[in-house]
């Protein structure tokens, strides 16, 4: 059985945050259902080509991992019965969109609560069920934007950098609708009820302002680009290789310092004693340094020096990674109706020694398991 083997949750949500979401929760054991409108377009889900031989792309194939799913259209009242039916017994919901619209469907958390008082009903949206901003469009890029992080993000030269990655999306968006989801669970065995969770993605980005932030907060300076410990004003940093690749350094404790020290032959400097009063003339030194050899020469000379140093790996080298191929992190998951056939797909972080993660199947084409619920629930 998985940690969370007889939760049922009823999944609205599109793109990525709600999807990634219950994807964790499914591969902990809860039994997910996600309802998808047949006439709408998931911009994440038809992510990249389709799988050969399938009707599916890779993002669909593991965003749907563990799931079934069902195509209802919302707009249409025999589509809101069927809802309504199915909470009886799906009673943890998900949805994703801005406030205001599964209350106008008549499918709002006071419309199903009436219907099953153990509801826990989460919704997940850019900037939250309340303030001014409540009602606007955004993704992933305005939600850092608006934190305050990206001001004090990237080069002094450049501005701010992109990541090929939705950070607010999952770290703020579908981490905390976990964490809050499951905390409602705990909360309804204690006292049998459910509850309304309202996960604003803008809010989860907060405290990421983390260690400069709340110094600036209490009464600090207000951080700037590249004028701090961990944002490029020191050593921690990447550092260019002579074959083009990267190494990143965080070697900011005194022993690690040291060792790194000891790495590259600056060994007058191990002491520390020059980055209180001249970082810039180390970090300078350590940029001509690491444009003496290749990244894999590199590499070689800190496998064995605990420096805090490391690679920048291409994706093609994270999959191949020893380390994250030993902690299970690119499982072969099979794909259904494919005679069997796997494919990798990235795992999930949460190991649970008495209850480990299931990975039973990838996702099945949208709508794929429709009439079997209707015909269930009929």
């Amino acid at each position: 059985m998985g940690a969370l083997e007889g939760l049922k949750i009823l999944d609205f949500t599109t793109l990525l945050p709600g999807p990634y979401a219950t994807l964790v929760l499914a591969d902990l054991g809860a039994e997910v259902l996600r309802i998808t409108n047949p006439n709408g377009y998931d911009l994440v889900t038809n992510w990249g080509e389709k799988i050969p031989g399938t009707e599916i792309t890779g993002a669909a194939a593991w965003l749907g991992r563990n799931k079934k799913t069902m195509y209802l259209d919302l707009k249409h009242q025999d589509s809101i019965e069927i809802v309504k039916k199915l909470v009886l017994e799906y009673d943890i919901v998900i949805e994703q969109f801005r406030p205001g619209v599964m209350d106008r469907l008549g499918l709002g958390y006071q419309d199903l609560n009436e219907i099953n008082e153990r509801l826990i009903y989460c919704s997940v949206t850019g900037y939250g069920q309340t303030g001014c901003m409540k009602d606007k469009a955004g993704h992933d890029i305005n939600y850092l934007a608006r934190s305050g992080i990206l001001s004090a993000a990237g080069r002094k030269k450049s501005g701010p950098s992109l990541y090929n990655f939705q950070i607010a999306d999952v770290a703020a968006g579908s981490n905390n609708a976990v964490i809050g989801i499951l905390a409602a669970v705990y909360h309804r065995q204690m006292t049998g009820e459910g509850q309304y969770i309202d996960i604003s993605m803008s809010d989860g980005v907060v405290p990421f302002n983390s260690m400069d932030g709340v110094d600036y907060l209490a009464g600090g300076e207000a951080p700037e680009r590249e004028n701090g410990l961990l944002n490029g004003g020191g050593i921690y940093d990447f550092y260019e290789t002579s074959d083009g690749g990267y190494m990143s350094v965080g070697s900011l404790e005194p022993k690690f310092f040291s060792a790194l020290c000891d790495a590259v032959g600056l060994l007058e400097w191990k002491d520390g004693a020059i980055l209180k009063d001249n970082s810039d003339k180390v970090k300078g030194k350590l940029k001509d340094i690491f444009l003496t050899k290749t990244k894999q020469e590199w590499e070689e000379i800190f496998s064995d020096t605990d420096a805090c140093v490391e690679s920048v790996l291409s994706l093609e080298e994270a999959v191949a990674d020893k380390h994250l191929n030993e902690r299970g992190m690119w499982p072969e998951v099979e794909l259904p109706d494919t005679d069997a056939r796997k494919i990798k797909q990235p795992g999930c972080p949460i190991k649970l020694s008495k209850t480990p993660v299931e990975y039973k199947y990838a996702g099945y084409p949208e709508g794929y398991h429709t009439q079997e619920i209707i015909k269930r629930i009929s």
